[in-house]
């Protein structure tokens, strides 16, 4: 009996041993991100389904207050050897770590059933360096496109088609205008978002370039610039069609703007694919951005990346990319889009059964993905933001300040310009 007890114990001891020695094999794997509620909630659950789904690797998922915190405590973190394996981190932040090579390639551990052709070919180009380095992975994308109100609309005689240039939308805008008795506008068409983005991605669609094809001169008060920016002064401060909400504390803007739509005060706004959780899509529908005149619409779509920093450990690094590679599926990029409204990364996508279930009953679910298909990558400043600084302050000056776009954009151009001369030097 003594015999067996102590067969036992030797056995037990065996086994807390093994799985002492298993647990010590797994590999921590330290990942920082940021996100709204909902994008938490579900890289949360994500972590913990591969965490839970093999035992070589377990992450770790550190929240950071946004993407910029997350980068620049990235860049102290490479400087004091703590920084975590993998970050998430807007393309534009990813693009300057790998300008300084900082990042990662992540060609080596990419096998053939990964498959990185199947990623949307305008988010592959805002990861990858001219001779071919891939130094960050796309995890999902986001662009602005067009919500209205489709009862208000139809009730007019009008189509979505009305809506294939700035031009119709302009025109859409003054015909389902209302006013009170003493002139004041009561229901806008439109409601472009406060800021420069929804004007440069008009003025993109009116073949407008930031810089010269050499680097070296700023275009924004070029025609193409004014025209388009003149346009939007004249159909807010002039004729009143359309509206821009501006100011107020984080968000505020952005949600009376939506409420303005919502709460049947305008017909239509330009806001982001992830708004569509907060939208009610039995009296709105979605569509993409205009053209400008005879210009195909060239609006930008951005995407926020993976990146593994250089100097991590190896192992975890393995075990940073197998998350990458699981999070990237096409069923969980369909998952991560359904529930964000944020557009999925992979063409397959189109292909999982839950997805084309989804898409068939919410069809404006498909407009991001149908805009990212025909969009340009976001603008990259190489003057380390200063000359979207000087196009923020153009913006404010034509969206709330009523100043001619000419004398805007040309007090713009000289900033940026004096911007870039330091930039090239």
């Amino acid at each position: 009996m003594k015999l067996k007890k102590l067969a036992i114990l030797c056995s037990t001891a065996a086994g807390a041993l093994a799985f002492s020695a298993n647990a010590m094999a797994t590999t921590e794997v330290n990942f920082w991100y940021s996100g709204g509620s909902k994008p938490q909630r579900l890289i949360t659950e994500l972590i913990e389904e591969f965490n839970s789904s093999q035992s070589d690797y377990v992450v770790k998922g550190a929240l950071q207050g946004n993407y910029d915190e997350t980068y620049q405590k990235l860049q102290a973190g490479m400087a004091s050897k703590t920084a975590p394996e993998f970050v998430l981190l807007y393309s534009s932040q990813a693009k300057m770590m790998a300008a300084r090579n900082l990042t990662r390639d992540l060609r080596p551990y990419m096998d053939k059933e990964f498959n990185y052709d199947d990623f949307i070919g305008s988010f592959r180009q805002q990861v990858t360096k001219d001779n071919g380095e891939v130094y960050a992975l796309p995890a999902y994308g986001t662009t602005q496109i067009f919500y209205y109100n489709k009862l208000i609309l139809k009730e007019h005689g009008f189509s979505v088609d009305d809506l294939n240039t700035w031009q119709g939308v302009a025109k859409v805008s003054a015909a389902v205008q209302k006013k009170d008795a003493a002139g004041n506008t009561t229901f806008y068409g439109w409601e472009p978002m406060w800021g420069q983005n929804n004007l440069m991605d008009a003025a993109f669609s009116n073949g407008a370039k930031v810089i010269s094809d050499d680097g070296k001169t700023v275009l924004i008060d070029s025609p193409e610039w004014i025209t388009v920016w003149e346009s939007f002064r004249q159909w807010i401060h002039q004729d009143k069609t359309m509206r821009i909400h501006h100011g107020g504390q984080g968000w505020e803007y952005w949600y009376k703007t939506i409420d303005d739509v919502m709460k049947d005060r305008a017909l239509g706004y330009t806001g982001s694919s992830g708004d569509q959780g907060d939208l009610d899509f039995t009296k709105l529908a979605a569509t993409v951005q205009p053209g400008w005149g005879e210009h195909p619409a060239n609006p930008q779509a951005g995407v926020v990346s993976f990146l593994m920093p250089k100097g991590t450990d190896e192992e975890a690094a393995k075990g940073a990319f197998e998350f990458m590679k699981f999070y990237t599926n096409a069923k969980n990029t369909a998952h991560w889009s359904m529930q964000t409204g944020y557009i999925p990364v992979r063409n397959s996508v189109k292909n999982v059964p839950e997805y084309q279930a989804y898409t068939e009953e919410n069809p404006q679910a498909l407009m991001p993905l149908k805009q990212a298909e025909m969009s340009r990558e976001t603008f990259f400043d190489p003057t380390n933001g200063r000359i979207l600084d000087a196009l923020s302050i153009a913006a404010d000056q034509v969206q709330i300040e009523n100043i001619p776009a000419e004398k805007a954009l040309k007090e713009a151009a000289k900033r940026a310009q004096r911007a870039l001369d330091r930039a090239n030097r």
